[in-house]
């Protein structure tokens, strides 16, 4: 089968580690990436502990198929109690440090204790060492791996920026200076170990039981599938292309989500990257190239992504395109997730509108808005709060009503009130705000369904939510629009055993259930599964979303029918008649 069967434990407290074998039963019924990494911490984290504390553990979990040809399969799942959230927290990285990981003979890594002094974990050879990191400690992400290239060659990297050493809730790990894990804090977890990186470098392969028909089978699907006209939008135009969906649907977040419509959208849209496009960059095995290098002027950046291009752009009130590139930049180079820190600045900016407290930011201030990055990062002036996040920010100064976040994570870049299937998504996802969970808006104000209605959301937001747990745990890229029936077969040709579409779901629902549990035990349930009052209480004021709101009752009945299709009781508590059921 395509697994190692090794797990490395690394307990930097007391500088030792050990492999250990995989736990098999847990692999079958979690396969790798999001579900194992979640299951492991499950059982291993004690409810209560600080996200930032040495109890927390951080999960560098690879999947099943990482390492053979297979497109599209190329990231890493990271894992650990979420600093800004307190709930369970996965992210993704692409490039290719997963398939070194895994051609070094483990599945996963599980990173324990607290170093005494800046370190980076080092991986080679069958030698696991951890070698003095004080010299860079202090670095950006960029200089930190541009340095750690010329010294250690043949080595895929992991690293934090400023803002994972100062334990920035919106930290984010970095990888090949452009790729990130960045939801959630989680280069804040990696910062509280004193961790500066981690190196990787593999020599070893990947087994499959029968390699001449994987492989045959895989090309056949590499032309006939993967590079079909359905995912090929992601090599042509990329996720800038969602500006264009959005702005014409009313669902583009602007001025803090005050509006859903940019008077500047084109400067920033697809077409605007176009023409600043320098090369295309893929992770490892993948045909479609998302990548995209962008430079224009003295600013350059791998992206941006849409995710940045309507946080930092369109709801700072920035349509300046070199501007966002910039911030992407400096967001990269200091270890900055965009969403949160875009989304943190816009806060700031409309505080200020409204005379509640003034960071001396302003909708559509250039200058100001490209000095927020470093302070953050730094936790230096305004950064010191800035640095806290949105919901801490409202708590500390006010304006609860338009702090647009779930549960301490802040919103993706899709307005609810133009997409209700969004708002139930971010109510109900794991870590908080978040569309990788499910992306409704992809059949409703993009699609045919209405997105005005409660009609028929709980069930898509629940099939969705449980289809990505599983696409995410085998580890298939989510721009690869690959279907069940086609992942059980890929699966089943790694493994040596039938795996089918239907154990997929199956497999999916209990990984989504699992993450609900270790946030019930957390304290989470009905109370924190809901939205900003704005959603709520303000009409949209132009655009074709113009005069919607998500009316709380329409969004409560909403709730009440995600719940009763889930299983569980009207809490929104996993019952133990769905624990038997899934075997957890």
């Amino acid at each position: 089968m395509a697994y190692t069967g090794r797990i490395l434990r690394v307990n930097l407290s007391s500088g030792k580690a050990q492999s250990e074998p995989l736990n098999e039963k847990w692999a079958r019924e979690y396969l790798g990436g999001k579900g194992l990494a979640i299951k492991y911490l499950y059982e291993e984290l004690k409810p209560g502990l600080d996200p930032l504390s040495a109890a927390n553990k951080l999960v560098l979990m690879t999947g099943p198929l990482t390492g053979t040809i297979v497109p599209a399969t190329g990231k890493l799942s990271v894992a650990a109690k979420s600093p800004a959230t307190g709930t369970i927290l996965d992210c993704s990285i692409g490039g290719h440090f997963a398939f070194e990981l895994k051609y070094a003979g483990y599945d996963a890594v599980i990173i324990e204790g607290k170093a005494k002094q800046p370190v980076i974990l080092s991986i080679a050879g069958g030698k696991v060492r951890l070698q003095d990191a004080v010299a860079c400690w202090g670095r950006g992400a960029h200089e930190t791996e541009l340095a750690l290239q010329e010294a250690m060659d043949g080595f895929k990297f992991l690293v934090i920026g400023q803002a994972g050493e100062h334990l920035v809730p919106m930290a984010c790990i970095s990888s090949e200076l452009y790729r990130q894990a960045g939801r959630g804090g989680i280069g804040a977890v990696m910062g509280s170990k004193n961790l500066k990186a981690v190196a990787v470098k593999g020599g070893g392969g990947v087994v499959v039981p029968d390699i001449r028909t994987f492989m045959a089978a895989i090309n056949k699907l590499r032309r006939e599938n993967t590079m079909s006209d359905a995912n090929m939008w992601v090599y042509t135009d990329g996720t800038p292309m969602i500006v264009e969906l959005t702005q014409t649907t009313g669902t583009l977040p602007t001025r803090n989500f005050q509006q859903a419509v940019f008077e500047d959208w084109e400067k920033i849209g697809s077409e605007a990257l176009k023409k600043v496009r320098a090369a295309k960059k893929a992770c490892f095995a993948c045909p479609l190239a998302c990548g995209n290098y962008s430079r224009t002027g003295r600013a350059a950046v791998e992206g941006p992504e849409y995710e940045t291009l309507a946080l930092c752009g369109a709801n700072c009130g920035i349509g300046d395109l070199e501007a966002v590139i910039e911030f992407n930049r400096l967001c990269d180079d200091c270890g900055l997730d965009t969403i949160s820190a875009g989304n943190t600045a816009a806060f700031a900016m409309e505080m200020a509108e409204k005379g509640i407290y003034d960071f001396g930011l302003r909708f559509g201030d250039v200058a100001g808005y490209l000095k927020v990055p470093a302070l953050i990062a730094r936790r230096e002036g305004i950064g010191a709060d800035l640095a806290l996040g949105v919901r801490a920010l409202a708590e500390k100064y006010g304006g609860k009503e338009f702090a647009m976040q779930v549960k301490g994570l802040e919103f993706p870049g899709y307005e609810p009130r133009g997409s209700w299937g969004m708002g139930l998504a971010y109510a109900t996802a794991d870590r908080g705000a978040c569309h990788m969970r499910a992306w409704p808006i992809a059949v409703e104000a993009f699609g045919e369904m209405d997105p005005f209605t409660a009609e028929g959301k709980a069930g898509l937001v629940k099939e969705m939510q449980d289809d990505n747990a599983a696409k995410f745990s085998a580890i298939f890229c989510d721009f690869w629009a690959v279907d069940g029936e086609t992942q059980a077969r890929i699966l089943s040709a790694a493994l040596g055993r039938e795996v089918t579409a239907a154990e997929l779901k199956k497999i999916g629902e209990r990984i989504y259930n699992l993450a609900r549990l270790f946030n019930q035990r957390e304290g989470f349930g009905i109370k924190d599964d809901t939205l900003p009052a704005r959603i709520f209480n303000e009409k949209l004021p132009g655009g074709p979303s113009e005069g919607r709101l998500l009316p709380r009752e329409e969004f409560v009945k909403i709730l009440a029918e995600y719940y009763t299709l889930r299983g569980w009781d009207e809490g929104g508590r996993v019952t133990g008649a769905k624990i038997k059921e899934l075997g957890l």
